[in-house]
């Protein structure tokens, strides 16, 4: 048994990791009595799990329009490598996970070639560029999504799809406690903790960083700032935002997770992150900035008001979002300075966040989001059609 995967970004190649262990566990517990093969195109997460990586998603992992154009034949020089090792290997199914641009063409590849393709973990058509809708219904044969609203919405384009709650959702709180969080990373226990998640991919780093870091100068020495390194970065290259003489205690982790648990409240990038930090239950505030180009361009095309998958979820504001123009050091530190105290704003929000938890179960079994998708992907290599 062959099985085919592709992730670009951290968030999916955790989830293709997850998603991996939880093939494994169920073809066990059948019986099956071959092993099965995992390739595609993933990070750290996935190799570590077992995948034979075709093209590292280090390599292809960039953001917005103008970037993706500025890449573009880079990633089309990776996106032949890795047909022609679909072509040469020829996987029993493919998974595609998430990054919609390179793998809305790579279903059509797969599906050109008689590859039964499921999308795990839906682009956010609903959102913006819903004309890619058309390409979901041609080359894929079944969506498994992780928010609750995303069912109705491909029911209603008549696409097959399957709510199998979110991988995140059913994962136990990090449990690893505070004074060996703290020997761990040489953390003062005295001062309060305070997040920085820039993102996974340098082009977003390159324009978050910054402005966090000038909100941490704006806060000041009491707190200490922890910085989880997401898979897709290189320490060195973080570091290299922070300037030489900085005074600023600064921390960087390898546990996002962790990290969130820990601090007292958070400055999240857009992404899963925002959703990490909601079902572990620290208060955030969400930032954002795409490349001024990406953004007149994109923005006309955005069909929803909100960006935080919170936000999102609940169907009201939960987070405060700052985007574009609104991310700037003194709102991100205003922010957390509101969120710092135990006050009526801080536990709203945290009461919040039990109700977006509460959306993303798919069921009440204890069955988790990857082990569902993985008896519906099981499912779909039984279907000859």
């Amino acid at each position: 048994m062959r099985i085919f995967l592709s992730a670009g970004e951290a968030s999916g190649d955790m989830y293709g990791a997850w998603l991996i262990e939880a093939l494994r566990e169920e073809l066990r517990e059948r019986g099956e009595g071959s092993k099965p093969e995992f390739l595609g195109v993933g990070g750290d997460a996935m190799r570590a799990a077992g995948c034979e990586l075709v093209v590292s998603a280090h390599d292809i992992a960039v953001v917005g329009l103008a970037e993706v154009v500025q890449h573009l034949p880079r990633i089309y020089t990776l996106f032949r490598q890795v047909v022609r090792e679909i072509e040469q290997r020829r996987p029993d199914i493919a998974i595609v996970i998430d990054f919609p641009d390179f793998n809305l063409r790579l279903a059509r590849q797969l599906h050109q070639r008689g590859i039964p393709v499921v999308y795990y973990v839906s682009p956010q058509l609903w959102a913006w560029r819903p004309g890619r809708v058309e390409q979901v219904r041609k080359y894929v044969r079944k969506m498994l999504v992780i928010f609750p609203f995303e069912q109705k919405f491909y029911a209603e384009h008549g696409i097959a799809a399957e709510f199998v709650g979110h991988p995140l959702a059913g994962l136990p709180a990090p449990s690893i406690p505070r004074e060996q969080f703290a020997a761990r990373y040489g953390l003062d226990p005295a001062k309060p903790w305070i997040a920085l998640l820039p993102g996974s991919r340098q082009g977003e780093v390159s324009r978050i960083f910054p402005t966090l870091l000038g909100a941490a100068q704006l806060l000041g020495q009491n707190y200490v700032y922890i910085v989880p390194v997401a898979s897709t970065l290189n320490q060195k290259w973080l570091r290299s935002f922070v300037p030489p003489d900085s005074a600023l205690p600064l921390v960087f982790t390898h546990d996002a997770a962790s990290t969130l648990a820990q601090a007292r409240v958070a400055a999240v990038a857009s992404g899963t992150s925002t959703l990490q930090a909601a079902l572990i239950g620290t208060p955030f505030v969400m930032v954002y900035r795409v490349a001024d180009l990406s953004w007149k361009l994109g923005r006309p095309l955005v069909k929803v008001q909100r960006f935080a998958m919170p936000n999102l979820i609940a169907e009201r504001d939960v987070v405060t979002e700052l985007v574009q123009d609104d991310f700037t050091a003194e709102h991100v530190a205003e922010e957390i300075r509101r969120l710092l105290p135990e006050s009526p704003e801080r536990q709203r929000m945290i009461s919040d966040f039990c109700e977006v938890r509460q959306r993303l179960t798919a069921d009440t079994s204890n069955l988790s989001g990857s082990r569902r998708a993985a008896r519906a992907i099981l499912l779909q290599m039984e279907d000859p059609a």
